[in-house]
C-alpha cells in the first residue's frame, strides 16, 4: 500500500553541512530502487522529513533512520496511505530553514504559523495539514 510517513527529530551539533550533503547523496542512490520518494527540510537544529512509498518499505527506512546518529528524538508526526505521490519525482528534495526562525516572505495565517510550529515540535498529528504546510515550502 502507498504511504506518507512525516517525522520531526533534532540535529545533533555534529551533523554539519557536509553530514547533510552525505544524508542526501545516499538517498540519491538508495531511493529509486526501493521507490522512495520524498523531502527534508532542515534546520540548525531541527528535522522534517516526509518519506513516501510502499508502507513496509518506508517503515523499515524509518527504523534505519531512527538509529542514524546524526539526530536525537526522531517523533513520527504521520503515517497515513496516499492514492497517489505527492512528490513523485524527488528521490529527496531538500530545503534548509534559516537559523531561528523561519521568514515566511509571504502572507501567512496565523493558522499556518501555529501548524508549522506544531510541526517542529513534534505535535501536529494530523496528516493532511502536515503534508498541506510541507508543500508550501516546495
Amino acid at each position: 500500500m502507498l504511504s506518507q510517513l512525516v517525522y520531526v527529530s533534532n540535529r545533533k551539533q555534529h551533523c554539519t553541512e557536509e553530514e547533510i550533503e552525505k544524508i542526501l547523496a545516499s538517498c540519491k542512490k538508495n531511493n529509486p530502487p526501493l521507490n522512495i520518494t520524498g523531502i527534508l527540510l532542515y534546520s540548525d537544529k531541527k528535522f522534517i522529513q516526509l518519506v513516501e512509498g510502499e508502507s513496509k518499505v518506508i517503515m523499515e527506512l524509518y527504523d534505519k533512520i531512527k538509529k542514524d546518529d546524526r539526530h536525537t528524538n526522531p517523533m513520527m508526526i504521520s503515517l497515513s496511505p496516499v492514492k497517489e505521490k505527492s512528490f513523485p519525482s524527488w528521490h529527496m528534495g531538500s530545503k534548509k530553514l534559516p537559523a531561528g526562525k523561519v521568514d515566511y516572505k509571504t502572507d501567512i495565517t496565523t493558522e499556518d504559523k501555529n501548524v508549522f510550529e506544531s510541526i517542529l515540535n513534534g505535535k501536529e498529528e494530523n496528516g493532511e495539514r502536515v503534508l498541506n504546510m510541507l508543500k508550501k515550502f516546495f
